[in-house]
């Protein structure tokens, strides 16, 4: 049972509001509680599987919200997607993509479903996996080195979109021919990466959420071993491969903070010269600013921490031609600094609760306790008084 709650503007039903969707490419409609902005342009956002997204004109002015089922003009035939965007927003969208409206392919939406266009749809998304699995058995038959990932069918069942994976150019004129002698239908292939395939098939990552991919990410920027180099990562494949056995993209997340990070550091490259000894790069603490030294340039020897303001301030004496008795700052130059600390589980969670408070209990506990020898000594001179009196 639906429900809807119209108050001039957010319309609330069982999607939520603005019948928002829960899509990889779903966009936040901000202007949904603004009805005059739906007017603004008849460019309709509409999305079909596997991420594949288009514009639409509507033409026939077909009164239009998001999450309708329509179909939409296809090469050939037609192809049934659904309403995501609608008003002003797809205009904005389009400019986001760098879409050039003089040279964009306007096409059309014909109507919105109807009972039989939605049979048909079924009836060809029901093919799709018996499809794949066919598909790949052809490949491995023609001996390419390729992998069927995914198979979408067109809406009206007319053509087939056979998303693939390889690592090198493949020649697969010999199997769009017999592709099309087996499922009787047009044949079109597009190659996707490893990171993208991933995306499709889902999963949970390293991080205990949903793959990135899957969730959020459209556009995969390339990843280096350097960004592992510039946050001090371990060079472990195993550690620093995604689902995809690429290197994971959120490593290129906080990479700038680590870039920008180290412009404040010595460069690693220099060594430090002391009376005593020749210090090489070791390791570096790069949020805490602290960098360890070693007497051996490729193995860990006489470690010393210092701050990379001392490091700084013994490259500058080198220069000189000076050299520092010691590497360390001499004690009576040493300043404390406070470092940060986590009390979190040191206090108890109760400590800020009232409690109630017996008064006559605290009383009677904040009285003075006497001792027996006291009240004995009481006792005794008290015995003595009486004896004087009755004498």
């Amino acid at each position: 049972m639906e429900y809807r709650l119209d108050n001039g503007g957010c319309r609330m039903n069982k999607k939520g509001c603005c019948n928002t969707t829960r899509q990889k490419l779903s966009v936040y409609d901000w202007l949904c509680d603004l009805p005059e902005t739906i007017k603004d342009t008849d460019f309709v956002e509409v999305q079909f599987k596997n991420t594949r997204k288009s514009y639409y004109l509507n033409s026939p002015k077909i009164e239009l919200e998001k999450g309708d089922m329509v179909a939409v003009e296809a090469s050939p035939g037609h192809d049934i997607g659904e309403v995501t965007l609608v008003g002003k927003l797809v205009v904005l969208q389009m400019q986001k993509n760098n879409i050039d409206f003089e040279k964009f392919e306007v096409k059309r939406i014909y109507r919105k479903v109807r009972e039989a266009d939605m049979e048909k749809y079924n009836e060809a998304k029901a093919r799709e996996q018996e499809t794949m699995i066919k598909s790949r058995q052809i490949a491995e038959s023609l001996h390419l080195n390729m992998k069927i990932g995914d198979v979408e069918f067109q809406g009206d069942g007319n053509k087939a979109i056979f998303y693939y994976i390889a690592d090198e150019r493949v020649d697969f004129r010999q199997l769009i021919k017999v592709f099309a002698e087996t499922f009787r239908v047009r044949i079109e292939m597009k190659q996707i990466g490893a990171r993208q395939e991933a995306g499709r098939i889902g999963g949970i990552g390293p991080c205990g959420r949903e793959l990135c991919c899957s969730k959020w990410m459209t556009n995969f920027s390339t990843v280096s071993t350097s960004a592992a180099r510039y946050q001090d990562l371990s060079l472990n494949p195993q550690k620093l491969a995604g689902q995809c056995a690429k290197l994971k993209c959120c490593m290129n997340f906080e990479l700038d903070a680590y870039m920008d990070a180290n412009k404040s550091l010595p460069s690693r490259e220099v060594q430090l010269e002391t009376r005593d000894a020749l210090y090489y790069h070791f390791k570096t603490d790069i949020f805490k600013g602290l960098i360890t030294y070693s007497t051996a340039p490729n193995f860990a020897a006489n470690l010393l921490t210092i701050t990379a303001d001392r490091a700084k301030e013994i490259i500058s004496m080198n220069k000189k031609g000076q050299k520092p008795a010691q590497l360390e700052v001499p004690q009576n130059e040493e300043k404390k600094q406070a470092e940060y600390e986590n009390v979190v589980g040191q206090d108890s969670l109760t400590r800020f609760d009232v409690k109630h408070k017996n008064t006559s209990g605290e009383n009677r506990g904040n009285r003075p306790i006497k001792s027996k020898k006291s009240n004995n000594q009481n006792t005794k001179q008290l015995n003595k008084r009486n004896d004087k009196e009755n004498k």
